[in-house]
């Protein structure tokens, strides 16, 4: 509850200070606090240091989120812009230019899709990587050796976040402390004042950006939507396992295969994209089908399921960094973050309430419905 707790209360935050200051800066320092999280609990481990340190760890993960998409997604356009129409260099007429808009708005959003897509799949197959790993590392080194190897894992996540670009930065900075400050210096009360006002005018404007778009509320319900459900769902995939007839033995095997499928939705981000409704409906039925068959053979069609909802998740996120402005990104995307928190508790409460009556089984085939709905609103919406 502590790590969740942070995670929500700066999430938006965190997202309004990479709008102001440096993204880049933002995305080594989330991997900072981690290890320093891990750290506490690797060499100090007792109550207050395990509280202390999934505090570092929520932390950390709420100073990540938003900046590194929009630092993707910034970048992409600078790319962009330097594109000609056909992919050579960038076209100096102005007609030409105005021509090329819109190819250089496909490609930054495919691009978009697919790199966010195969980096969550590169996720996914470090964590399984790394339950196995942890096998012969606890054999070896104890609990001290799998900490010590966390910490250094998030020390060199850390380094890979300082190697990005800084995706306009400086300039995205002075253009909101000259907005704040009218273009004028000032002491260091100035400056505080400045930057209150900047943080209020950042936080203001993505949420009018986000009431202002149609297309941004829906992609952003979208997102939230299939990405709590379906992370909150995963969480209880070895019930389900178990409710198949799996013993315990077995049960990791189960989690691997459904793990492979949503590796294999994300590496398959970005491509025919323009089926997202039918393969969202898709995705219901093989959860729901999956679900209720009642035997191990079932988990494939979970897998299925949940690798069509990662590929659809990458879909969701290139929507909604198409549909807002640079000024806001990333707290508009640290919006998105917190809806899909909520939704991840939310669905954890519904499941608890649900079992008290139901099995894992008809849980995960009511889950699916909000594939299905999801599924239905895309449809409505492109009527």
């Amino acid at each position: 509850m502590l790590w969740s707790a942070t995670g929500i209360l700066l999430e938006v935050p965190s997202g309004v200070l990479a709008d102001l200051c440096s993204r880049r800066a933002l995305a080594a320092l989330g991997p900072l606090l981690g290890a320093a999280g891990f750290a506490l609990c690797t060499f100090a481990p007792a109550y207050p240091a395990f509280a202390a340190g999934f505090v570092l760890w929520g932390a950390g993960s709420a100073m990540r989120s938003g900046a590194l998409e929009a630092l993707v997604y910034t970048e992409l356009v600078r790319i962009g812009a330097r594109r000609s129409p056909r992919g050579g260099p960038a076209a100096t007429a102005p007609t030409s230019a105005e021509a090329g808009a819109p190819r250089r708005a496909a490609w930054v959003s495919q691009t978009y899709t697919r790199l966010i897509g195969r980096s969550r799949a590169a996720a996914t197959t470090g964590v399984m990587a790394a339950s196995v790993l942890a096998v012969p590392v606890l054999a070896w080194g104890g609990y001290t050796a799998a900490g010590t190897a966390s910490v250094l894992a998030a020390l060199l996540c850390a380094l890979a976040g300082r190697a990005l670009p800084t995706g306009g930065d400086r300039e995205r900075g002075a253009r909101h402390r000259d907005r704040a400050s009218g273009g004028h210096g000032g002491g260091a009360m100035r400056s505080l004042r400045t930057a209150a006002a900047s943080a209020l005018a950042v936080g203001g404007g993505a949420l009018a950006e986000v009431r202002g778009s149609r297309s941004a509320r829906r992609a952003l319900l979208l997102l939230a939507g299939l990405i709590g459900v379906s992370g909150a769902m995963d969480e209880y995939v070895p019930l389900l396992a178990r409710s198949a007839g799996l013993g315990t033995p077995a049960v990791p095997l189960a989690l691997l295969a459904v793990s492979a499928g949503a590796v294999v939705g994300g590496w398959l981000a970005g491509r025919h994209t323009r089926l997202l409704a039918p393969a969202l409906a898709v995705a219901a039925g093989c959860m729901a089908a999956g679900a209720l068959a009642g035997r191990p053979a079932g988990l494939l069609l979970l897998a299925v399921s949940l690798g069509v909802t990662e590929w659809a998740g990458a879909a969701a996120e290139a929507r909604l960094q198409d549909s807002v402005g640079e000024d806001a990104r990333a707290t508009v995307s640290s919006l998105a973050g917190l809806g899909t928190e909520a939704v991840t508790v939310l669905t954890f409460a519904a499941y608890a309430l649900g079992s008290v009556w139901l099995g894992p089984a008809a849980l995960f085939a009511l889950a699916s419905l909000a594939f299905l709905a999801a599924a239905g609103a895309l449809r409505r919406g492109r009527g």
